[in-house]
């Protein structure tokens, strides 16, 4: 089992401005580099092989239904967004409404897009701690233009929804998930990913 990631603590003197950030996350390519609200950045290893396919299997599905749906359009894992709290975020798999991205300029979609995706799906690693996993959904559940977040925990086959500005609810081995209204028709199948 790969280890999970660590966090570095930087002086605010030696934070990095966001062209900064994403000039250091471009020259690290094989590491997962992500920022929080407080200018901490964790470190992840790449994925182990059974995450990576387990996480493909939700980006898989999430992409079909996107294609047919043709309202929005869905990203993967290696998406980085850039949260109004100055954090720097990538969901396992996110879908935004086409709208809203839209609304972006070229330039800011070639980077870090200043914007947090419609919907936001974490998937827990068998090694990952659960509670800072539970931390980034509160992070993207604060929010403008989020409406739902899962966080999917394979070691104790349970799925967290997130709403803005409601207690979380756990679902116990769900067989689905369903999309809600936020993706409508959209329905996980959870048996690839278990």
């Amino acid at each position: 089992m790969l280890s999970s990631s660590f966090v570095i603590q930087m002086p605010l003197s030696m934070q990095m401005t966001d062209e900064q950030f994403f000039d250091f996350c471009q020259v690290n390519r094989d590491l997962r580099i992500e920022c929080n609200q407080f200018g901490e950045i964790s470190i992840m290893p790449p994925t182990g092989s059974e995450t990576g396919y387990r996480g493909g299997n939700i980006f898989g599905q999430l992409w079909v239904w996107s294609e047919k749906d043709g309202t929005g359009i869905c990203f993967d894992s290696s998406t980085g967004f850039t949260l109004f709290t100055g954090a720097k975020r990538s969901p396992d798999a996110s879908w935004m409404k086409l709208e809203r991205w839209n609304a972006l300029s070229a330039e800011q979609k070639q980077r870090f897009a200043p914007i947090c995706p419609d919907f936001v799906v974490e998937l827990r690693s068998l090694g990952d701690n659960l509670q800072p996993l539970k931390d980034k959904m509160g992070e993207y559940m604060q929010e403008l233009g989020v409406q739902l977040g899962w966080l999917i925990d394979r070691k104790h086959r349970q799925v967290y929804i997130y709403h803005p500005g409601q207690p979380e609810e756990i679902l116990e081995n769900p067989e689905t998930v369903s999309g809600e209204s936020v993706l409508p028709g959209f329905v996980l199948n959870m048996s690839k990913v278990w």
